[in-house]
């Protein structure tokens, strides 16, 4: 355990940095890079607002993600990792990446229902295996922290 302490610092450093780099791009880079496509292709303009809505929305699933990763991190600390608690706040990270998926597959499926060219649909179905396997693997690790949870409620329970 005295390893898991030694990263929750760095953890949290980089976790702030992701955080505030997310913001930026939420709030300037995305809306702007659609705008910019937006009068570089006039025949895309409808785009800007959906596609900008997605990104956005992608990105605060991203947010959420961090932010119980970091309330999971204070129960690392705290020595109270296998806890109910900590539960909740996984269920958090699998809503979002649930979340995120179900928009992704939907973007997925209109893309590849209308690109012209294969490239588009497969970065996207690329990244909708990865966030399936994410996700799975999320929902496996839940159930391994129940596991040890109750494992650990026994164990305290018999001593």
């Amino acid at each position: 355990m005295v390893v898991a302490h030694r990263a929750v610092f760095p953890l949290r450093v980089f976790l702030v940095l992701l955080f505030g780099v997310l913001v930026m791009f939420q709030t300037f880079s995305l809306p702007g890079q659609f705008a910019h496509m937006a009068k570089e292709s006039p025949d895309f303009a409808y785009l800007r607002w959906p596609a900008t809505a997605v990104t956005v929305f992608w990105v605060l699933c991203v947010q959420v993600v961090i932010v119980a990763t970091w309330k999971l991190l204070s129960l690392v600390e705290n020595d109270r990792i296998f806890t109910e608690v900590a539960l909740k706040w996984v269920d958090a990270i699998v809503w979002a990446i649930a979340a995120a998926w179900v928009v992704l597959v939907g973007v997925f499926l209109y893309v590849g229902f209308n690109a012209d060219d294969p490239g588009l649909p497969l970065l996207l179905f690329l990244m909708t295996t990865g966030v399936t396997v994410l996700g799975l693997l999320m929902v496996v690790m839940r159930a391994l922290l129940r596991q040890a949870t109750t494992l650990r409620t026994d164990m305290e329970a018999v001593i």
